[in-house]
């Protein structure tokens, strides 16, 4: 495949930012461009429910249908984890120290490795821009391919909205992907295009969100040995890490399989407490938020009351034991498998093998979760594969680096699986 529609494509992908519920300039944008470069496919924006999640969020759905046959749909998202907005980022990046330029959010950068291979990085490649472009461009060879065959086919590429994990305070929000399947009849199988190991993915883990909470009254910093817990809650900060660690060690233990192709984990990604213009006064809230990835059989609820439990016993013999704790629990969705002798799986094992000259390598312990889990909880047999990153640019950690032959090769893979699945569902 030539690598100039991917790099097109990517173009316009990265012409402008693409924060989560935000993604319509993004895919009006893209939608423009296919139209003026294949006029005989449809190419639609779909916007989602406008709420304070998603304010201006829409999904890009192209179709090339001819006759009958099942439908094969090829799924990446548009949004990206940053935001490009410092004050999103920032916490979790940390400030540009030593980058001559700040983050930025739209444009691509080229550049070549010692062996000469052409790079490009940008801004949300990883998520999941050089998987989306790879994603356009598959779609596109194989509807033009199958168009110009005359062969009967049902191709559907859609680049979701609300593709990301968000943990929202009144409850999880529909992403684009389940927008997409409450408006249509769902396809008979799907590949997800998104950057992950060096495989087939036929299974994905779940994901939840949990918010560990403790209590206190109001405290002044100026009578901190009287307060309870002495010193602060903030002082205690270490003892709930590790309290919380220790639940890591043991929940991660119980579910080590080296034979499955998913893992479990779990991280602390953020907290917070007190109020930084008040700093005299003690913080009577600790806030926790931990992000576990979760494998099949996993009870949301039981993980949940399982760390409560946990937690209160290992504070009872500590100054947080007068302090009340709580833990809410929110769940992303379930961990979700396909069979892999089902017929998507063996397309793509096939054309992994004839792209890479060898077949792909077993995937083990693979703890990354996307929509493809909400796919197959629809009963939509589906695999994952993507375009390998090769690393952060190294003039700014911020920005994914790619090589333009992976990303083409990626489409290439893509295309070969609709063509083979058109061509199976003619026998």
């Amino acid at each position: 495949m030539s690598e100039d529609p991917i790099v097109d494509a990517l173009t316009v992908l990265t012409a402008g930012p693409t924060p989560y519920g935000q993604e319509r300039a993004t895919a009006e944008r893209l939608a423009n461009w296919g139209r003026a470069h294949w006029p005989l496919l449809d190419w639609r924006v779909e916007p989602l429910p406008s709420n304070a999640a998603t304010p201006r969020s829409a999904n890009l759905v192209a179709t090339s249908h001819l006759g009958d046959g099942p439908e094969l749909l090829i799924y990446s998202h548009l949004d990206t984890s940053l935001t490009g907005a410092a004050e999103f980022d920032e916490p979790i990046t940390g400030p540009p120290t030593g980058v001559a330029t700040p983050t930025r959010s739209c444009g691509l950068r080229r550049s070549a490795a010692p062996d000469g291979t052409a790079l490009i990085s940008g801004f949300g490649l990883g998520v999941a821009r050089a998987a989306a472009a790879s994603a356009l461009a598959g779609f596109t060879t194989a509807a033009a391919a199958l168009q110009a065959a005359g062969r009967p086919h049902q191709l559907t590429l859609l680049l979701a909205a609300a593709g990301t994990h968000r943990q929202h305070p009144g409850g999880q929000t529909p992403g684009g992907v389940a927008h997409h399947l409450d408006r249509y009849p769902p396809p008979a199988a799907a590949v997800v295009a998104k950057t992950g190991p060096a495989g087939v993915l036929t299974a994905e883990p779940g994901a939840m969100f949990l918010r560990v909470r403790l209590t206190t009254r109001l405290h002044p910093v100026l009578a901190r040995e009287s307060a309870v817990p002495p010193g602060g809650l903030i002082v205690h900060l270490g003892t709930v890490i590790e309290a919380l660690e220790e639940f890591r060690r043991r929940h991660l233990a119980q579910r080590a399989d080296p034979a499955a192709q998913v893992g479990a984990e779990i991280g602390i990604g953020a907290v917070r407490s007190g109020q930084p213009g008040k700093p005299d006064l003690l913080a009577g809230l600790l806030e926790l938020h931990l992000y576990l990835v979760m494998v099949p059989g996993d009870d949301p609820v039981r993980i949940r009351d399982d760390l409560h439990t946990a937690l209160e016993r290992a504070f009872a013999d500590t100054p947080l034991r007068d302090c009340p704790v709580s833990v809410d629990a929110q769940l992303v969705h379930p961990a979700a498998a396909t069979d892999p002798a089902a017929p998507i799986a063996r397309h793509a094992y096939a054309a992994w093998a004839a792209a890479h000259g060898e077949p792909p390598r077993p995937v083990t312990g693979w703890t990354g979760s996307t929509d493809g889990v909400v796919l197959r909880g629809r009963g939509v047999p589906t695999v994952r594969l993507g375009p390998p990153s090769r690393g952060p640019d190294p003039t700014d950690p911020r920005l994914d680096r790619y090589a333009v032959t992976d990303v083409a090769r990626f489409a290439s893979i893509y295309a070969d699986i609709a063509a083979r699945h058109a061509g199976a569902s003619t026998t």
